[in-house]
């Protein structure tokens, strides 16, 4: 086991190695121009150059990675550019803002997709399933902003069940984590559904009606169990998803998260930001599938991790 969490993590630092490479020559081969950001619309064309010079954009790009890498080594993320702060201080604020909106947002698309998929797997072929199954396409479909936007009106604007925006309250995280949780729920609720009719199929299965077991007893015991294998991956990619912010649902809830400052870094092109967030990101995919592939022997021994 602890060697295979030691080659996971090994790993997980040449993903991150490859992920600020790619990144860094994307952001590099923008046609914005940063140093032109930063100096303002009004500077002239010295200004613009001074402003380069400090910031080391003059620099040939294998040079200024080299630089990002070396600091990132002792633990620095760089500067912003515009907000003249360190990333570290500007990112790691807002991260429990992100985990617990990513808590609440993996635990609403677990019950509803889990539930419904399971519903729809044991009614198969029917009204219900039929129904179920179209609500997911409606919701797969469905613009984040969209829903979002559908939900803050009717509970918040009509019924006034919950505030329209805000953070810090636990009423404040309803809305939002229902937002998200619909729109992964319709994933999870057709992995559901497919994976428990395959589990039907199998001969452990008619082997424990042959005996005479209970049905709920089968349902927890044998179809459950097997389901679930597919859903902890899922899980684990969601990690990452929900770390790297849902910046639409921030921005309509008005979520103090991660999404929000990567947005605003995006059209700002502050570089230092968009990089930080982007190796927090693959962190947390990384830590994600690792959890994931530890849990899923708890659930099923036969699983062996080499």
């Amino acid at each position: 086991m602890s060697a295979y969490v030691l080659r996971r993590l090994i790993q997980a630092l040449l993903i991150l190695l490859g992920v600020s490479i790619i990144t860094f020559c994307l952001l590099y081969l923008l046609p914005a121009d940063p140093a032109r950001q930063v100096a303002g619309r009004t500077a002239s064309v010295d200004q613009v150059e001074r402003v380069r010079e400090q910031l080391g954009l003059n620099l040939p790009i294998w040079q200024q990675y080299g630089r990002y890498l070396w600091s990132l080594l002792h633990g620095d993320l760089g500067r912003s550019y515009l907000q003249r702060s360190e990333v570290t201080t500007l990112i790691f604020p807002r991260i429990p803002a992100t985990a617990l909106l990513m808590v609440g947002a993996i635990f609403f698309e677990l019950i509803l997709g889990l539930t419904f998929g399971l519903v729809a797997a044991l009614r198969r072929n029917s009204a219900l399933d039929q129904a179920i199954m179209a609500a997911t396409f409606i919701f797969i479909s469905m613009p984040a902003f969209l829903l979002g936007l559908l939900l803050l009106y009717f509970f918040a604007v009509h019924l006034g069940w919950f505030p329209i925006g805000g953070y810090g309250q636990f009423k404040n995280l309803i809305l939002p984590s229902l937002s998200l949780g619909l729109l992964g729920a319709g994933w999870y609720a057709q992995q559901m559904r497919s994976t428990v009719i395959e589990v039907l199929r199998q001969d452990y299965v008619r082997t424990a009606r042959a005996k005479g077991l209970n049905r709920l007893r089968i349902l927890g015991l044998h179809i459950v169990p097997n389901a679930l294998l597919p859903i902890i991956a899922m899980i684990g990619l969601d990690i990452g998803f929900f770390m790297g912010g849902a910046v639409l649902i921030e921005s309509v809830y008005g979520w103090p998260g991660i999404g929000q400052l990567t947005w605003q870094a995006i059209q700002q092109l502050d570089i230092p930001i968009i990089m930080g967030v982007m190796l927090i990101v693959a962190f947390a995919v990384a830590m994600g599938s690792l959890i994931a592939d530890l849990i899923a022997p708890l659930i099923d021994p036969r699983i062996k991790l080499r």
